[in-house]
């Protein structure tokens, strides 16, 4: 590679890497992710967006207003050929502090998922519920998970099309046991940045299909409708997104989140009063 190749490969790096930190920075402001003295538990499964996640904390933790510690935590699940040696030789060669978590969650879901189905979801909720109460027993006050904007946005679908509800993911969200306090520092980053500075860093990823289960299918199938629209539309992830936080409960029809009944005490309303518009974050807070 000639000097002015590299050269520019470099400026390439440094602005993906600027433009990530400045998109979580902002997210951690928004939402009031991280205050002064936080004990971060960073869930690291050994894929891109967890090693991004961790990565970009680390960056920002040096220049930040508040003080925080990261701990990073990886559950093995004890899938067939999970290379053990790969992320403690990682985190040690990066100075990162760590627990590895062992738990058999592998034949708990081989036993109750009938042979032929997607694994995931069960999978899914048998490491959240081992992550959060290893959190607390290590006194975390924040669970960091490595969800990014794109994922938020198929969550957004998969409810509409699959379960009847206007649900994604927040960018923090307290847990169902009332326990943690979940943050998704990612929550506006891309997954084709988070992806492209992954290869730059060249973590060493860990493949997460090693259960031999079959792919989520309607995640999937979500996932490439919206990149076709990126492709066709560029600018139409983003608009959804931005629609998610800007969210008008009076022009739908929940009257769990609008009073349509009080309409009946005769006061015209031409537009939705401006305190009619929920921040994703309540409106979808579990």
């Amino acid at each position: 590679m000639s000097a002015t190749a590299e050269h520019k490969d470099k400026l390439r790096f440094n602005k993906l890497q600027k433009k990530l930190r400045r998109e979580t920075g902002k997210a951690i402001a928004d939402f009031d992710m991280i205050q002064d003295g936080d004990k971060i538990m960073v869930c690291l499964s050994g894929g891109k967006d967890s090693y991004t996640m961790l990565e970009i904390l680390r960056n920002l933790q040096h220049n930040a207003p508040v003080r925080f510690e990261l701990i990073a935590v990886n559950l093995d699940q004890k899938q067939p050929d999970f290379p053990e040696h790969v992320l403690p030789e990682y985190l040690e060669e990066q100075g990162v502090p760590y627990y590895i978590l062992e738990r058999d969650t592998y034949s708990i879901v081989k036993e109750k998922v009938p042979e032929g189905k997607t694994m995931c979801a069960l999978c899914s909720r048998l490491r959240r519920g081992n992550l959060y109460s290893f959190a607390r027993e290590i006194g975390a006050t924040k669970v960091a998970l490595g969800h990014h904007r794109d994922d938020m946005v198929e969550t957004l679908f998969l409810n509409m099309f699959f379960n009847g509800k206007m649900k994604a993911m927040p960018p923090k969200l307290r847990s169902d046991d009332d326990k943690n306090i979940v943050i998704r520092p990612l929550a506006y980053s891309r997954e084709k940045d988070i992806a492209e500075f992954a290869e730059w860093k060249e973590f060493p990823i860990i493949p997460c299909n090693l259960c031999g289960s079959q792919e989520n299918l309607q995640r999937q199938a979500v996932k490439a409708m919206l990149n076709d629209w990126d492709r066709q539309y560029p600018g139409r992830v983003e608009s959804i997104f931005k629609a998610m936080q800007n969210v008008a409960p009076s022009q739908l029809a929940d009257p769990e989140l609008f009073d349509f009944a009080g309409l009946e005490a005769g006061v015209e309303v031409d537009t939705p009063p401006a305190d009619d518009r929920l921040n994703v974050v309540n409106l979808t807070g579990r």
